[in-house]
Parts: C-alpha cells; structure tokens; sequence
C-alpha cells in the first residue's frame, strides 16, 4: 500500500538474487558507527519483533560495552518467527534476503565485528534461501545460518543467542543483555542482536537518508510497516507494507476482510481490539497504544461474527502454556493454572471462575525469567476486556451458542498450518473406565488436577514439552487404565 520500500522488486522477481537485489535497491553505502547510530537515532527506529527497543540505543551500548572491554563485536539477526500469526520475516527471508543481508552487513562493518549469525527457524523459508544468499554474497566476514527449534520462546534474545552458542535454546534463567557480552552475547562478545525486518528498514534508510525515509509516515513514527493480516477462512496470510499510521480499517479492506466481533493486534503477547476501535486504529506504536492495543510485530488476526471469542483464546492460552520453557514456577505451575482456570470458565464456572483467571493472571506477572508469562497474562486480560458480554454469556449461561473454530493458528504457516507438529500429544481420560482414584495428579501435578469429587481435570491443550515424561507415567500407571496420549488435536 503506498510506494514500496522492503517490498519494492516483488512484483517482477520471486525471489530476488544479489543481481536483481542491487538493480531494484543500489548499491550499499558504507556508515561509520557513529554515523549509523545518528541514521537509526534521526529516523526513530525501534526493534520490529515485537520489543520496539530504540535501535539507536542499542547499537550504541555494544559500541561503548566493545570499547570498554577492548573487544571485538559480533551480530546476530533474529529471523526466528515463532510467532504462528506471523509470516514477515518469513516473507523478506524466502523473497527479499539481500535486503536483510544488507542492514546486518552495514552494521557489522561499522562495528568491525568478527562475525555476523542469522538465526532462523527450523524448516522455514530461510534454511535454504539465507545460504544460497549468502553464497551468492561472497562476503569476507564470516556469516552463518543457524537453525533454532520453531517454537514460540525460540525467539527470546536470551534463548537465540544461547542456541548460536550451541547451548540448548531457552531463554537463561536470569535476565542478561546481549550488548554487554559475556553469557548474554555470542561467543561472549558484546552483541548487537536485532530483528530481520528492523535489519532490513535500516538497508533502507541508509539508501535513502533520514529525510526522504521520513517523508513517509507520521513525524513521531516515520516510515513503512510491516503488518500479517490472517483473513479468516483463506489459505494463506497476507504480508502487507504500508505507511506507518495507515488506519487498520483501510489495510483489513485491501486485504478483503473486516474487523469481525474483534481484532487481535501484535500477536498471543498482543491485545485484543473491539471493532469499531480496530477499524480507527493506526498501525503504528503510539497509535495502536493509544487506541487501548499493542502494535507488537504487526500480526492482525480478525475475529468473524461466527466463532466464539472465548473458546478461540482459551486455546491459545493452552498453547501458551505448552510454548513456555518450563524452567520456572510461572512456567510450569501458573501457566498450566490458568489455561485450565480459563477452561472452567468458558465452560460456565461463574463469577468465581473469572475472578481466578484474573488472580492466576496477576500472579505470574513480573515473576518469570523472561517474559513469557507476562506477555500471556496480558493476552487473558485483553480477551476478558474485549469480550466482556461473551464473559457474562459463558458465566451466566455456560455458553454464548457459538463453536469454536479455531481462527486463530497455532502453528507457523504451511499448507497443513494448524496440524500438530510431529511429537505433540494432549492427554485423553476414557470416562467410561476412570474410577477417580487420583494417582494421576499425584504423578503429574503440573498437567492434572482433582474436581470437588476427585476425579480429573485435564486441559485440552498440548501437553508441554517438558512435561511429555510426567504424562507418559500418568498414563502407565493408571490403575483403571483410563488415561491415554493421542496426536494434539485428535
């Protein structure tokens, strides 16, 4: 929408080679590190995962960390997605990968790093399209591509940098920053890690300059965005660039959809917005905020009329649970709580059932070693916000007559998207043989709990990675024979 910028070329090449590259783009300006940092400071760029950290910022404090420990730096660009709402990086990775080459290039040179580590997820666009456009580079300063688990902490700056390092990837059990080496940067080194698409903005920018990139967009938040519309029933999302600050109303009817009952905005960490506010609300940071949401990394979920609001974020809350790295209590108590929490209300707890997802909510919040639990009690506060009829309708009257059709994805995008990943299992009870004899929520407390007459309650979700041991034992030593595991969604 508007002139292209990342995606500008993409309307005559599939992909576009080093050659096709600098016919549509040019050639590449070399920046001093000052110079670079005064670029990314003049045209307000921000982290484009979700984050939104000043990129200027950063960049300066691995330049003052390098300086100060007399070390060499290195870069990292997060080409992770495991965000399933999102496919924009994905899109740059397999269509445009010399322009995110470019912004790690550019910054590289002007720290004079040692090396340069695009991290990418596990059978995404980049695992072949990112080497070949490395090859066809021939750069002097060593570039790799290193494959992460496609899972949604994968992409937690902590968890990248651990698996560059070859350590296994969660995030690290205390908060660390990248810029100042040691644990936090890769090979110990301070590291300028940033997002594929903030990369590429900057190759841009630094072709175009900070004022004719600023021409573009509202004067707080120049330039283009980057935004996921997933239409409800098609085959595929849709990646979009516009101005920054284009209503969303205007980029949901390009896209030929509409607001629905609601849009979720920024992704299972984001929030949810009303119709009538989605349809106003600009698609930048500040305008999103100030329209009650989160902008995020530009994912845009609408909500159709037909599809029950409450059931479709108790499964997210449930795969939110099963995402988590599992190495601390909000992870692996408060998380499993809430989901199944959340259950019993949609399934019409009362008043009693909200007021303890909202308690389970608080609880986790500013408690976990990254943000993941936060980022999800966010998102259980923005639906009970958003949907507040639909709470009282579950409450009051055990349901709002709707189905679930599980609109919102759980998995990156394929042609098989919402199909469980190989290994995934949920835990089944054949109510026909369970006698409540209880062994099982002694066994995995984490996954099972007891009813007022002892018999289980088990979430309908995934069982989490780091749970699959507990639920195999559950299984096995189930006097009754009654609990079983089965392919996540069967």
């Amino acid at each position: 929408m508007g002139a292209p910028r990342l995606t500008a070329g993409l309307d005559r090449y599939l992909r576009m080679g080093h050659g096709a590259h600098l016919a549509v783009h040019g050639p590449l300006p070399e920046y001093g590190a000052q110079e670079l940092v005064e670029l990314a400071r003049q045209i307000g760029l921000t982290g484009k995962g979700g984050a939104a950290f000043p990129f200027a910022r950063k960049l300066q404090a691995v330049i003052d960390s390098a300086r100060r420990r007399r070390l060499p730096a290195a870069v990292v660009v997060n080409a992770t997605e495991g965000e399933p709402g999102s496919a924009k990086d994905r899109m740059l990775l397999a269509r445009a990968p010399h322009l995110v080459l470019d912004g790690a290039l550019l910054v590289a040179r002007a720290l004079r790093a040692r090396s340069v580590a695009i991290g990418v997820d596990e059978g995404s666009p980049g695992v072949t399209s990112m080497p070949a456009a490395v090859a066809e580079r021939r750069s002097r300063l060593p570039i790799r591509v290193v494959q992460q688990p496609a899972r949604f902490v994968s992409g937690e700056s902590g968890s990248l940098v651990r698996g560059i390092n070859g350590l296994v990837t969660l995030p690290p059990s205390r908060k660390v920053r990248s810029s100042d080496g040691g644990p936090g940067g890769v090979d110990g080194l301070p590291t300028l890690l940033s997002n594929a698409e903030t990369y590429a903005q900057l190759a841009v920018a630094a072709r175009l300059g900070a004022e004719a990139y600023c021409a573009v967009g509202p004067a707080d938040e120049p330039g283009t965005v980057l935004l996921t519309v997933n239409r409800p029933g098609a085959r595929r999302p849709v990646v979009v660039e516009a101005p920054a600050g284009t209503p969303l109303g205007v980029v949901l009817d390009a896209c030929g959809t509409g607001p629905g009952q609601g849009v979720l905005v920024g992704g299972y960490h984001g929030m949810f917005l009303d119709a009538a506010s989605a349809v106003s609300a600009p698609c930048s940071r500040a305008g999103m905020r100030q329209s009650g949401g989160t902008f995020g990394a530009g994912i845009v979920v609408p909500l159709p009329e037909d599809t029950c609001p409450l059931g479709e974020a108790h499964r997210i809350v449930q795969w939110l649970a099963a995402e988590s790295a599992g190495q601390c209590g909000p992870c692996r108590r408060g998380l499993p709580e809430l989901a199944r929490a959340f259950g019993v209300m949609v399934a019409g707890g009362g008043t009693g059932a909200v007021e303890d997802v909202r308690r389970l909510a608080a609880a986790v919040v500013g408690q976990g070693a990254c943000s993941h639990p936060d980022g999800s009690a966010g998102f259980v506060r923005s639906a009970l916000s958003a949907f507040a009829e639909d709470v009282r309708l579950h409450t009051e009257h055990a349901g709002c007559g709707r189905r679930v059709r599980a609109v919102l994805p759980t998995e990156p995008w394929s042609p098989e998207r919402n199909a469980a990943p190989a290994g995934r299992v949920s835990m089944k009870v054949d109510w026909a043989l369970c006698d409540g004899h209880g062994l099982c929520a002694v066994i995995a407390p984490e996954l099972i709990t007891l009813d007022r007459n002892g018999f289980p309650v088990i979430s309908e979700g995934p069982v989490p990675v780091w749970l699959t041991l507990s639920a195999k034992r559950a299984v096995s030593q189930c006097p009754a024979l009654a609990l079983r595991l089965a392919a996540s969604g069967r």
